[in-house]
């Protein structure tokens, strides 16, 4: 008989006691540098080729070691963490394979400006210059995901290398790298005296008073300006003065899918999200803005183009880092430095100048309200996607509780119709668009917000591609709800096929038994039958204060080219 295995705990400041007898290695350097980070957990999966460095981490016992069921769900976990606490989330492969199964979400935090240390193994440095069994040139497949990306060769290395890996993955752009530590190398003995590098004070930069200047006169001659806030604004904790700007100005502010929230819904000023792949309500105010001040937003977020189609817009860009260049984001100023200190030094010039405006949309809120309230008691089932969104946020009481949001066509409707009330709340990645993130993501959500619920929403094509770290979910104790919308299709590739050409193939699919797989895991397993079901058992499961549940939501995706028939008839000049 198997005796039971009682997990280890982590996170406590009693640093365990060497080994007697056991000599320092590498890998115990790098775990010590790890500490001096202020790592406290890493997910990932062992190998043959990483023991050394596990070993390390169990002899030093402060850092929390989450087994998880796929690289990939690792990855993403480490990727949450990272863009919900600020500070680089860490995760763990072995070599060759497990390595490769990291690439999805390295590249997604990369894209998203989330910062991550990715950890790989590699075999011994003496087999790396010929074939050999598992070795791939990682440092190049990593290199192109990364903002750097290197492997420790030398051990009196590994002090600089943790130090400047997670240095870079928190820079002005924040990303992430990739640290790759050969078998070899990590049974080294560490060398006499090597120790962690201290960690410098912060840093922060402000704008000049001459740049402010310029960016004010620019503002005083505008006639009708527009802020686009994207996910910088909360990276920079700087909501309150986005809301101040707005107020000073007394103009609107659109929100990017990744930027949702860094204005409350509340706000009346607030217009909504852009990034709809078709013309939506807010591209109308759009339209109709001669200069855009664009603040923590970034081209990857979404395609300039649906926003200035014709690169005839002022742009003033205030983020940490310069945009890459694109022909419909020709900007007039960039602002680079700290966002709140760049925000709070224009309101004061603004302020001076007594530059305000008189710019509002209340027909954009109007259409949005309209089409949030329409199908809110709407009884046909499966249900309309408007009428699962409503639900969804009426469950979700308290304004802080998190809701991930996969993508998929419920990304379009969640991200269009949502009310979100505060950054960091309806998560959405609109950078790489990553499939199947959440539920491993949510994982990690409710690691760092212990006793809070957190949602993870998702399509069942996007449900299927991670389900395994639902075991994960049950054996942490994580504390999540999972709410699949289910079409049996992949539904947004779908949509755009019907947008294309009216027709559709090769999406559709059959589902097992969402609500007994669920179950199989050890989660708790909801089935919908009726429209009237969603909200109460939705609640109930976000309030019952422990375990795993699972929702099978049927949707009725007719409504999606609906829809876009309706966007089309939209006509603000009438």
């Amino acid at each position: 008989m198997e005796q039971s295995q009682q997990l280890p705990q982590y996170g406590h400041d009693d640093h365990k006691q060497a080994d007697h007898g056991h000599v320092k290695t590498v890998a115990d350097l790098f775990v010590e540098c790890l500490v001096n980070e202020g790592v406290q957990t890493i997910y990932g999966i062992p190998g043959e080729e990483n023991i050394p460095l596990m070993e390390a981490i169990e002899r030093d016992g402060r850092i929390r070691f989450v087994l998880t069921r796929h690289e990939q769900g690792a990855g993403f976990m480490a990727a949450t963490q990272g863009h919900l606490t600020g500070k680089p989330g860490v995760c763990l492969a072995t070599l060759g394979p497990g390595a490769l199964n990291l690439t999805l979400p390295v590249a997604q935090a990369n894209a998203g400006t989330t910062p991550l240390v990715a950890i790989c193994a590699q075999g011994n440095v003496t087999r790396l210059y010929k074939e050999s069994h598992q070795i791939i040139d990682l440092v190049g497949v990593f290199r192109p995901l990364t903002q750097w990306t290197s492997m420790v060769m030398e051990p009196a290395s590994v002090p600089e290398m943790v130090r400047k890996a997670f240095s870079i993955s928190q820079r002005n752009r924040p990303g992430a790298t990739c640290l790759i530590l050969p078998e070899d190398v990590a049974e080294m003995p560490a060398p006499a005296g090597a120790h962690p590098l201290p960690l410098p004070d912060p840093m922060s930069f402000a704008p000049t008073d001459e740049t402010i200047e310029r960016a004010v006169s620019l503002i005083r001659g505008a006639k009708h300006p527009i802020i686009l806030a994207g996910n910088g604004v909360a990276r920079g904790h700087a909501e309150r003065r986005l809301l101040e700007l707005a107020e000073q100005l007394n103009v609107p502010v659109a929100t990017t899918f990744e930027g949702k929230g860094v204005i409350s819904d509340r706000v009346p000023l607030a217009l909504g999200v852009v990034g709809f792949m078709q013309h939506d309500y807010e591209n109308f105010a759009f339209d109709e803005a001669d200069l855009i001040i664009s603040v923590g937003f970034s081209i990857q977020q979404f395609d300039p183009k649906k926003i200035n189609p014709n690169d005839d817009k002022t742009i003033i860009h205030i983020n940490t880092f310069i945009e890459d260049t694109d022909a419909h984001y020709s900007t007039a100023l960039n602002i680079m430095g700290n966002i709140d200190a760049t925000l709070k030094a224009l309101i004061a010039g603004l302020k001076a100048s007594r530059v305000t405006f008189g710019i509002s949309h209340p027909r954009i809120h109007e259409l949005l309200t309209d089409e949030y309230e329409a199908f809110a008691h709407d009884d046909s089932f499966p249900m309309k996607p408007q009428r699962i969104v409503a639900d969804t946020r009426r469950a979700m009481e308290n304004d802080a509780d998190i809701a991930l949001v996969d993508t998929g066509a419920l990304k379009m409707w969640m991200a269009r119709l949502y009310p979100t009330y505060r950054s960091n709340t309806c998560v959405i990645d609109n950078s790489l668009s990553t499939m199947a993130w959440t539920l491993p993501g949510a994982v990690a959500a409710s690691l760092e917000n212990p006793g809070r619920p957190v949602l993870a929403v998702m399509g069942d094509g996007s449900f299927m591609m991670n389900v395994q770290e639902i075991e994960t979910a049950v054996r942490v104790g994580a504390r999540i709800v999972i709410l699949v919308w289910v079409d049996e299709a992949y539904g947004l590739i779908k949509w755009k096929m019907d947008i294309h050409d009216g027709t559709h193939e090769y999406v559709d699919f059959n589902n097992p038994d969402v609500v007994e797989l669920g179950r199989s895991f050890g989660a708790k397993g909801h089935e919908i039958t009726s429209a009237d079901e969603l909200y109460p058992t939705l609640r109930a499961a976000l309030r019952s204060g422990s375990g795993i549940d699972i929702i099978a939501c049927p949707v009725d995706y007719s409504e999606n080219m609906k829809l876009i028939e309706k966007l089309g008839e939209v006509d603000f000049t009438a």
